[in-house]
């Protein structure tokens, strides 16, 4: 198939330390590519990928100080998206881009999808997936559904990542974690009074975005002077194994509707297991028992904390790798590709009479 990836332009594909859809679009593309198909990724100049690259910009825009509006950026590449479209150039387009391609490209005549990675639980998206009820979505999972149930769902498709990017290494199990993104929604609060409550050091491998500096400043910060947390900054996937490795288990004290969670299954993939709060996707992911515990509250974060000894992080690498793999999502998606290719396909016209 000749498919076009439309990834956001804020960070490079992949990106350079945090992004979760861009690093879900770069696994995707390459899987695709893998499997044989002729992929062109759209995105900025300083993406890395083996598919063709059309570059919109020369850098990632959070990297980029000199851009003050990205909006503008956006609207160029789905512009020179349509053009190709004018010329027949892809069998189908995947747009990772929200709600923010609809409107133009329900105007033209090549199949297109768009994988919502975010929450939809915001009054705002009502009239957006009302107005729009008949544009193909994929979600990251049912649990992301829930708020907007007349979109279009055509599949659910849980992330993967590339089965050897992240591995289990050999290391001393000392301490928790939590990695990603310092955000009230993360919950990093609750895992520094979890981990200080159980009595085991923390690390926090996390980056702090602008919007949630007053967040870091005024509720973290202050937390970090506790003996037992330490603040490591963001990490790079280079970082993950041995960061994971080492923990005993990783914190995800969740204070939203997580519409899949990354950081779940880069866990799983080096055999650690997880603690989360039950929200959003947090039950398609993690299997208590098995790959970690999901809990209600931070006392039972805590109980759950002793209990990580107790699972074979053998298992649940073989988990990962039996659900979570980068070349399984890429399979679900080509299934979904062609059946949507299929449903939009004009009828064959039979020049023998009917009898």
């Amino acid at each position: 198939m000749r498919i076009a990836q439309v990834a956001p332009l804020t960070e490079a594909i992949p990106p350079k330390l945090y992004g979760g859809t861009e690093r879900v679009v770069h696994w995707l593309t390459e899987e695709l590519v893998a499997l044989g198909h002729d992929v062109t990724l759209f995105a900025s100049g300083d993406s890395t990928t083996s598919a063709k690259l059309v570059a919109t910009w020369p850098r990632a825009l959070r990297l980029d100080g000199s851009v003050r509006d990205a909006n503008a950026l956006h609207m160029v590449m789905l512009e020179q998206v349509r053009r190709r479209c004018d010329d027949e150039e892809f069998d189908l387009l995947h747009f990772h881009l929200d709600y923010y391609p609809w409107s133009l490209f329900r105007r033209q005549p090549t199949p297109y999808l768009t994988t919502l990675h975010g929450r939809l639980d915001l009054p705002e998206h009502q009239p957006v997936f009302s107005t729009f009820s008949d544009v193909p979505v994929v979600s990251i999972s049912d649990s992301q559904r829930r708020p907007v149930p007349k979109a279009n769902w055509i599949h659910t498709i849980h992330h993967g990542l590339p089965a050897d990017l992240l591995t289990p290494l050999a290391r001393k199990l000392e301490y928790l974690a939590v990695l990603g993104r310092i955000a009230p929604e993360k919950g990093v609060d609750r895992a520094i009074r979890i981990a200080i409550r159980a009595g085991i050091p923390l690390k926090i491998a996390a980056k702090v975005d602008c919007t949630d500096r007053d967040y870091f400043d005024q509720v973290i910060e202050p937390m970090l002077h506790h003996p037992l947390i330490e603040f490591i900054g963001e990490i790079g996937d280079q970082q993950k194994s041995e960061f994971l490795s080492g923990a005993l288990g990783l914190l995800l004290p969740l204070a939203w509707p997580e519409p899949f969670g990354l950081v779940m299954i880069e866990s799983m993939a080096c055999g650690t297991p997880v603690i989360a709060y039950n929200r959003g996707s947090v039950p398609e992911i993690i299997e208590t028992g098995l790959t970690g515990f999901i809990v209600e509250d931070e006392t039972s974060a805590v109980a759950a904390v002793h209990q990580l000894a107790d699972l074979d992080r053998s298992a649940i690498r073989a988990r990962f790798e039996e659900r979570f793999t980068a070349r399984r999502m890429a399979l679900d998606y080509l299934a979904a590709y062609r059946g949507l290719v299929a449903r939009t396909a004009p009828p064959r016209i039979s020049l023998v009479p009917a009898e």
